[in-house]
C-alpha cells in the first residue's frame, strides 16, 4: 500500500515542482526581460524626469489642487493617488459620507466656473484611484480658472487641451481622455514658470 501511495505521489510532486518552476520563475522572467527589451519606458513605470528627477509617471494620477494648472479626478487610493493603496472607496450611492464629499467638491467647482455644471469625473473617484485622465469636457470645464490664474487668454489654454487629448485606439476602443500630468506640464511649459 505504501509503495502505491509513494508511485501515485510522486508524478503529483514532480508535475507541482515542474509547473511552479515554469510559471512562478520561468515564464515571469521571460515577460519581464521581454518587457524591458521591447517598452523599457512603460516596463519601468512611464516615469518622467525632469533634470534627472522623476517628476511623476504618465499613468498613475497626481493630486493638483492649486489653481493655476488642471484639476485631476479625487482619489479614494490611500491618503490620495498611493500606488500601495490602490483601490475604490467602496462607499454605495446611499452612502451620506460619499453624498457629503460630492456635493463639498461640486461646491468648490462651483464657485471658480459658476452656472455651468461640473463633469462627473471631477467629483467621482475612479475604481483604482489612481486614473491619470479626466475627460475632455472636464477639462474644457476648467480653461477660464486655469487661464485666470495664470494670467493667459483662455483660447490658448483651450488649444493646449484640444492638443492633449487622446482619441480612442482606432477610433472606437476606448473614450476620448485627457492625461492630467502631461496637460499640466505642457502648461508649465507654455511659457508660464510654475509658482515657488
Amino acid at each position: 500500500m505504501n509503495k502505491d501511495l509513494i508511485t501515485s505521489l510522486r508524478p503529483a510532486l514532480v508535475m507541482t515542482l515542474f509547473f511552479a518552476v515554469l510559471l512562478g520563475l520561468a515564464y515571469p522572467l521571460a515577460i519581464t526581460g521581454a518587457a524591458q527589451i521591447f517598452f523599457p519606458h512603460q516596463a519601468n513605470g512611464s516615469l518622467v524626469r525632469d533634470k534627472g528627477i522623476v517628476v511623476g509617471s504618465t499613468v498613475v494620477g497626481q493630486a493638483f489642487t492649486s489653481d493655476r494648472y488642471f484639476n485631476s479626478r479625487p482619489s479614494a487610493a490611500g491618503d490620495g493617488y498611493d500606488g500601495m493603496a490602490s483601490s475604490g472607496s467602496n462607499l454605495g450611492p446611499t452612502s451620506q459620507a460619499l453624498a457629503d464629499r460630492v456635493q463639498g467638491d461640486v461646491a468648490k467647482f462651483s464657485e471658480t466656473s459658476p452656472g455651468l455644471n461640473v463633469p462627473p469625473d471631477l467629483v467621482m473617484t475612479s475604481a483604482s484611484g489612481l486614473d491619470p485622465h479626466i475627460s475632455p469636457e472636464a477639462a474644457f470645464y476648467q480653461v477660464d480658472r486655469v487661464a485666470r490664474a495664470r494670467a493667459l487668454d483662455p483660447a490658448s489654454v483651450r488649444t493646449l487641451v484640444e492638443q492633449a487629448i487622446e482619441r480612442p485606439l482606432l477610433g472606437f476602443l476606448g473614450e476620448a481622455r485627457v492625461n492630467i500630468f502631461i496637460l499640466n506640464r505642457r502648461l508649465d511649459h507654455f511659457g508660464d514658470k510654475p509658482a515657488a
